[in-house]
This record gives C-alpha cells, sequence and structure tokens, in this order.
C-alpha cells in the first residue's frame, strides 16, 4: 500500500511517497473490530488503526481519498478517525484476506456499535476494500 499527499515521512523521497513494506505494516499496533457488513457476516476484523498508520507516515490533514484495486475512491473525513476509530484491516476471523475476498486491506468502522450513523449509504461508502492507496489531503 502507498501514503501520498501532505505526509512528512517518505520511502521514496522522489517520489514522495511512502510505500508499506509488509514489515513495516504488521509492525504498527493492532486493532480489532467485531462487526457486520452488507457484504459479510458479523466477523472479527484485524489491524491497525487508520490513525496509526498516518501517525506512522507524519500525515497532516483533514481528508484522505482512498483508492482501490478496480480505481473505486472514497474520500473519508479526518474527523471520522477520532470519532470512530476505524481500522485498515488485513485479517477477518484469524484469516489474511486476500483480493478475491475483500483484501489485502479493507477500511472497517465499527458498524454494529454506532448503527444509526454508519448504517447510511454514505457512510458504507467509506467501507472500501482492496486498498491501494491512501492520499492525504490538506
Amino acid at each position: 500500500m502507498i501514503v501520498n499527499g501532505h505526509i512528512g515521512r517518505f520511502t521514496d523521497e522522489k517520489a514522495k511517497v511512502y510505500r508499506f513494506s509488509e514489515v513495516d505494516f504488521m509492525s504498527l499496533p493492532q486493532a480489532s473490530i467485531a462487526t457486520s457488513t452488507p457484504w459479510t457476516a458479523r466477523s472479527k476484523f484485524e489491524g491497525p488503526l487508520l490513525f496509526d498508520v498516518l501517525k506512522h507516515v507524519g500525515a497532516m490533514g483533514s481528508r484522505l481519498d482512498l483508492m482501490a484495486l478496480d480505481d473505486y475512491s472514497v474520500s473519508i473525513p479526518v474527523s471520522d478517525l477520532k470519532a470512530f476509530g476505524p481500522i485498515l484491516a488485513h485479517t477477518r476471523d484469524g484469516k489474511r484476506m486476500t483480493s478475491r475476498d475483500f483484501g489485502p486491506l479493507f477500511v472497517m468502522y465499527p458498524r454494529d456499535q454506532f448503527p444509526v450513523k454508519l448504517n447510511t449509504l454514505p457512510a458504507l461508502s467509506k467501507f472500501i476494500w482492496q486498498v491501494r492507496r491512501i492520499t492525504v489531503v490538506e
């Protein structure tokens, strides 16, 4: 996965991007969310908080533009990170996700904890899977 935009740390200074290696990504503190989605039964999702991913790259912005492998994109306000604590899940029910089953990375919100706020079409559009890039916008 690549993070670019308004960030302060780079693995490629010339391209102004941070490319997460598996080791980098898995060394971040891990969290879990047990929830259901319109696409999955209630499951336990694991991965770092999106906040910690951004902290690792020195992100400074108010919005995240995420892009999936199939070019689906969505914007997430940084305020969601504090309000809901979404994670960038790599594991579902103890199994690493692949591109065939919502992976390798899936933005997961605690939908069951906030059903009124997170069970709307605008909120559900933020549950982006197959994440390949995050752009931090001012």
